[in-house]
Order: C-alpha cells, then sequence, then structure tokens
C-alpha cells in the first residue's frame, strides 16, 4: 500500500482504542501501524494469517461471525472490501456499537449508505459513526 494512503487510514482510526480489521489478508500494514500508534487491534481472516507483533489474530467469517472476536471494539475496518461482504460487516459493527469504515476494490462501488472521505490515494466509506458526530449514512435512514 501506498505510504500515504496508510498513514491517511491510520490517521482517521488511531484515536480509536481497539480496532478489529476484517479480512486482513496478506495487507498487514495498516494494522501494524495502528497497533504501533497505541491501539489495541485484532485482525480477522476466513483462513489463519500471519500477523505482526502486536497484533492479535482471529480466525473468523463475518458472514457468520463469532461475537467474541469483535468484543469491545470501538472501530471495525476493512480495507478492499467486496460488495457481497458490506452489509455483513455493517451488521457486526452494529452488534458491537462500533464505527465501521471500509475501502473497496477500484471500481466498487458502496453497496450500502456511505459518507465518502478522501484521503490520499484512497477512499474511505463510513457506514456508521457512532457518538454525536453520526456519519450521514447512519442518521438518514
Amino acid at each position: 500500500m501506498n505510504p500515504d494512503t496508510r498513514d491517511g487510514i491510520v490517521a482517521r482510526l488511531a484515536d480509536h482504542r481497539r480496532a478489529v480489521e476484517i479480512g486482513i489478508g496478506n495487507r498487514t500494514d495498516v494494522a501494524e501501524a495502528l497497533s504501533n500508534a497505541g491501539v489495541a487491534v485484532t485482525a480477522t481472516d476466513i483462513t489463519p494469517r500471519e500477523v505482526p507483533d502486536g497484533v492479535r489474530f482471529a480466525l473468523d467469517d463475518v458472514t457468520d461471525p463469532d461475537a467474541a472476536a469483535y468484543d469491545g471494539a470501538d472501530v471495525v475496518y476493512a480495507l478492499n472490501l467486496p460488495p457481497e461482504l458490506h452489509r455483513p460487516a455493517l451488521a457486526v459493527a452494529r452488534a458491537c456499537d462500533a464505527d465501521f469504515v471500509f475501502t473497496t476494490l477500484g471500481g466498487d462501488q458502496p453497496a450500502i449508505p456511505v459518507r465518502r472521505e478522501t484521503i490520499p490515494g484512497e477512499t474511505l466509506f463510513w457506514a456508521r459513526k457512532t457518538g454525536t458526530d453520526r456519519g450521514r449514512a447512519e442518521t438518514e435512514r
């Protein structure tokens, strides 16, 4: 990932205390940078993955989630999330009362209502923002 993009994502998520990344795959740089910034990070995937020191791993399928993997999270995020996983991931974020932000693959559009935020090299899609600063996506329903 482009370092400016990684840094932009980390800057937007670093104020959270506990983050869960859905579907980490082999891209561990955001989780590692968040952990280095003092955020407690859990990475999930449907396949066992190696994660950096300081990042916890949980085997999980967001379409049939284990609530324990998301317990205490105040943000759930995903990078390059395919459209068929937007709704299940949002459901997980709602269940644990966490913010939900994601990126998509190049041409994919969000399959759920979102607020868009441009950062260097990427668009962040905010589908859920808790607290008094709720994003439009959650409040306009």
